[in-house]
């Protein structure tokens, strides 16, 4: 396998060439430190506050896409063969403001202005693709960015008004679309990338294949996706990643198919490229996949990442074990396939050799008699870990519960499912009284922890309360179950 020593990539209308990238690097630091764009902030260094928010363009599948990202938790060495917008590079015609910059100034939705070019960078992205978006789609656009002063209607206000003042189609980035994916075309020369700084390496495999390679060649290695769970032990805990195999650019895990039995994910899909075909098989996970974190996030993350990781509080894996999803392991060229519940041995702990990486998941379609729910109960709405995570999948057939599977995050010290409460609907009427009868059995699966985010008792009841909201959910009718509704 032949190799290069450096990354590249274009940053706002700059070709960039870096030989010495650390595991550590990140493109926020970049970018304010070595190049002095300091319009991209940095806030809370986690992903949560949106004030670092730049776009980064990459070929998918041969074609360009644009996205918001957190630029404090993207490490440097993620963006060879990317392209890097920042707040700098926006302007309107003849160098006047860019429409979206403009409707903030007329809309007046600025005040001390920490936040705002992070605001830009959201309702940019959001312009671009839906320059005429309702409030709700603005409201899910900027769930990554806080802003402690202006207020947001002044905002959302202005994302409203940007088309009338600016085309998408006389954008830079649009008209520039073909020649940037030329010149992004000839960045990709399916080398392994290895570059380091003062010991500190990063490695970007050539191939799916090379990975696999990779992970053999360099064992206990540091796996990154989407660094919105590695970037903090970066930016929080100062954590030595050392050596860092990149994962996020790897076409043969970024495919999503659906097929007559199953939705099939590369592990490297993130939220956002996986939410049209789960909400399209699933509906009930529309409003539950967009609560997970913001925007930012949610175009980093991967679901395979969200998984592989094994924390009990993650959002997806409650409801790929509740749907019965299935997960592909590969360790250099063998394979195998476990259902995901069968993953998480304990805290902290995963079935996973040396070597070895989560590759797919397998998620089985719909069947026709199942009811189905996911349920999200965090602190705040948008932007928040879960303190319990529960989804229910109950097929039902002349009235009798026939198949249950229930999983709840939050609960134990690792994802699980409910098997006494399972045990006691299975065989069971179908009615409000069977449903509170196994709710009661959650006391025999689980015995949560208390911390700063919930205490046991609350945990548990909150599990409990949900079982019935589910019942509630399923009668239809005007039971005032959901404050959206």
């Amino acid at each position: 396998m032949t190799s290069r020593s450096h990354i590249r990539f274009i940053l706002n209308d700059r070709d960039i060439t870096l030989d010495s990238v650390g595991a550590s690097d990140t493109l926020l630091d970049f970018l304010r430190i070595e190049r002095r764009l300091t319009g991209t902030k940095e806030g809370c260094a986690e992903g949560d506050c949106g004030a670092c928010t730049v776009l980064v363009g990459r070929l998918q599948e041969g074609s360009l896409h644009y996205e918001p990202v957190n630029a404090c938790i993207r490490l440097l060495a993620s963006l060879d063969a990317c392209h890097v917008v920042s707040v700098e590079h926006l302007s309107g015609p003849d160098g006047r403001l860019h429409p979206v910059q403009q409707a903030m100034v007329e809309h007046h939705g600025s005040q001390c202005g920490f936040c705002t070019p992070g605001f830009v960078m959201s309702l940019y992205a959001l312009w671009m693709g839906n320059p005429d978006p309702t409030h709700a789609e603005i409201e899910t656009a900027i769930q990554g960015n806080l802003c402690r002063c202006t207020g947001y209607e002044p905002i959302i206000r202005a994302a409203k008004a940007a088309t009338a003042l600016g085309s998408p189609a006389e954008d830079a980035l649009t008209r520039e679309r073909d020649a940037m994916t030329a010149r992004l075309l000839g960045l990709q020369d399916g080398q392994r990338v290895m570059v380091e700084k003062g010991g500190s390496r990063c490695i970007l495999p050539a191939s799916v294949d090379d990975l696999a390679d990779v992970l053999l060649e360099v064992p206990g290695a540091t796996m990154v996706a989407g660094a919105t769970d590695v970037g903090l032990w970066v930016t929080k805990f100062l954590r030595d990643i050392s050596p860092v195999v990149f994962l996020g650019h790897l076409d043969g895990l970024r495919r999503l198919e659906v097929t007559g039995t199953a939705i099939e994910i590369g592990a490297g899909v993130s939220y956002t490229g996986s939410r049209e075909a789960m909400a399209g098989e699933y509906p009930h996970l529309a409003e539950f996949w967009d609560r997970i974190a913001g925007w930012q996030i949610r175009n980093m993350g991967t679901i395979g990442g969200n998984v592989a990781n094994g924390s009990p509080i993650g959002d997806t894996p409650p409801v790929l074990i509740a749907l019965g999803a299935t997960i592909t392991l590969r360790r250099g060229g063998e394979r195998r396939t476990l259902p995901i519940e069968d993953f998480f041995i304990a805290y902290g702990k995963q079935d996973r050799l040396e070597g070895e990486f989560l590759e797919s998941i397998s998620v089985p379609r719909a069947k026709a008699d199942a009811l189905h729910a996911a349920y999200k109960i965090s602190k705040r709405r948008d932007e928040d870990i879960s303190s319990v995570c529960a989804a229910f999948n109950i097929t039902v057939a002349n009235g009798v519960v026939t198949e249950a599977r229930i999983a709840f995050g939050g609960m134990a010290a690792t994802p699980k499912r409910a098997a006494q409460a399972e045990a006691a609907l299975v065989g069971s009427a179908w009615s409000e009284a069977s449903v509170l009868a196994a709710a009661a059995q959650l006391g025999e699966d689980f015995t949560p922890l208390s911390d700063w985010r919930a205490s046991s008792d609350y945990r548990l009841q909150v599990a409990k309360n949900l079982f019935r909201r589910f019942w509630l959910e399923q009668q239809g009718g005007d039971a005032p179950v959901r404050l959206s509704a």
